[in-house]
């Protein structure tokens, strides 16, 4: 299946409820802004053409500097939103979740998919900037024995997932150049750790907001890592089926 946004019935808790409202203060003011940086221009003067994402050898290649960062957190974004349209469009989700529940995924989905084009729209940008390149093809995906259908799994998931997302931006953002896309790399980081803590609470009925796994024990702050390391992990999940590299990326 490839990762394709698709129409889907919003849901609403019956009451208000905190953690809908913590997502919606916190991720969708992306949609607006996050996109004025599409056509900014590359300071970098140490990339080079042979770095800009494209096929090389018979397999797409993420490219390095900022053009390289950038597809390799489209990458990671279409897994997610993959992962959250699954989920919202499962046949039994409303039989798996209650309705806040529903709500909070929903956010969580219609989040991603907001990350995952805001993406494509700024890799395309920067491309046309360095005058060459490709656009990171749409990705697919297999999850194995994953059920859907079941509560404990998607959650468990989905934190695994988020997890990821948290420590790969915190991880390359020392390799970005530009500010603008350092500053929207941060902020949407931000709401990645939103989206961490909001289904651990789901997960844990209330009792955990944030986990201890998720932070490294000397700093005190959310876990980074560079994106070799977790290239690495992600493929190790054999999640994505669509082959590439990542020659230039540390």
């Amino acid at each position: 299946m490839k990762d394709t946004t698709v129409n889907i019935k919003q849901v609403s808790a019956a009451s208000p409820n905190g953690r809908r409202n913590f997502l919606k203060m916190s991720g969708l003011a992306l949609a607006g802004t996050g996109l004025l940086i599409a056509g900014c221009s590359d300071d970098d003067d140490n990339r080079s053409d042979n770095q800009l994402p494209g096929v090389r050898n018979g397999k797409f290649d993420l490219g390095g500097g900022d053009a390289g960062i950038l597809t390799y957190a489209y990458a990671l974004e279409q897994l997610e939103a993959d992962f959250y349209t699954r989920v919202v469009n499962n046949a039994s989700f409303t039989a798996t979740f209650n309705a806040a529940e529903q709500a909070v995924l929903v956010d969580l989905y219609n989040h991603e998919v907001i990350h995952r084009e805001f993406f494509k729209a700024a890799i395309t940008g920067a491309l046309s900037d360095a005058g060459g390149g490709t656009l990171l093809p749409n990705l697919e995906f297999n999850y194995g024995t994953l059920n859907f259908a079941n509560r404990t799994a998607v959650l468990q998931t989905a934190i695994a997932l988020e997890d990821t997302g948290v420590r790969a931006y915190n991880g390359a953002g020392q390799y970005i150049s530009n500010t603008d896309y350092l500053l929207i790399a941060g902020k949407i980081v931000s709401v990645e750790a939103r989206h961490a803590s909001a289904v651990r609470d789901l997960l844990n009925g209330g009792d955990s907001f944030a986990g201890d796994d998720a932070v490294d024990a000397t700093t005190g702050l959310d876990k980074a890592e560079n994106p070799s390391d977790i290239i690495r992990q992600v493929s190790a999940l054999n999640i994505i089926q669509t082959p590439f590299t990542a020659q230039f990326l540390r």
